[in-house]
């Protein structure tokens, strides 16, 4: 017969978020006190391993969670999901290095302010306080130039506008967006 700790274990893994001790009562099929005393002796067994993974309560219920200590290899390990509109304005923010936020906001609109702390968040970008302090100095950090490979990039752009006629290299769309960011 499975163990009801280990029921839960496979609950809270599955699950993926916070659930309630009703909610963990509910899908382990069990009284809520023996729900109780089996996470207590997940708990338990977790601290007492060494492992990456604990379970805890939140304010929001049980989680089996990563540790703290091993939270920066999230950041490495899995890609990064951005949006369109983040993509672009990070590309912009590349291109101006550095930009300040009040520019970019008049290059790309309101919604750059979601897409800058998005960017912040996943540590693409750095924001610095301008000296007068009325807005931020913002700058595509080391994470960017690993994870885009930018050192790569003007070289595939250089030979990909070689490649085309003069006129069209000339009026390419890449080069027109080149022009108008850099305007």
């Amino acid at each position: 017969m499975i163990r009801l700790a280990s029921k839960i274990e496979a609950i809270l893994y599955l699950k993926g978020q916070p659930l309630s001790l009703g909610e963990i009562a509910e899908f382990a099929k069990c009284e809520k006190s023996d729900a109780e005393a089996a996470l207590i002796e997940l708990i338990d067994d977790y601290a007492r391993r060494d492992s990456a993974l604990e379970v805890v309560e939140t304010d929001k219920g049980y989680v089996l969670q990563l540790r703290e200590t091993f939270q920066g290899l999230v950041s490495e390990l899995i890609p990064a999901e951005l949006g369109v509109g983040a993509l672009r304005t990070l590309a912009v923010i590349a291109l101006k290095n550095p930009i300040s936020q009040t520019e970019l906001v008049d290059l790309r609109g309101s919604g750059a302010y979601q897409h800058v702390q998005e960017l912040v968040e996943q540590n693409f970008v750095r924001k610095r306080r301008q000296s007068d302090g009325r807005s931020y100095w913002l700058h595509v950090t080391n994470k960017f130039h690993q994870y885009f490979q930018v050192d790569k990039l003007p070289k595939q752009l250089e030979l990909s506008l070689k490649n085309l006629p003069k006129d069209e290299a000339e009026n390419s769309e890449e080069t027109e967006d080149l022009k108008k960011v850099e305007e």
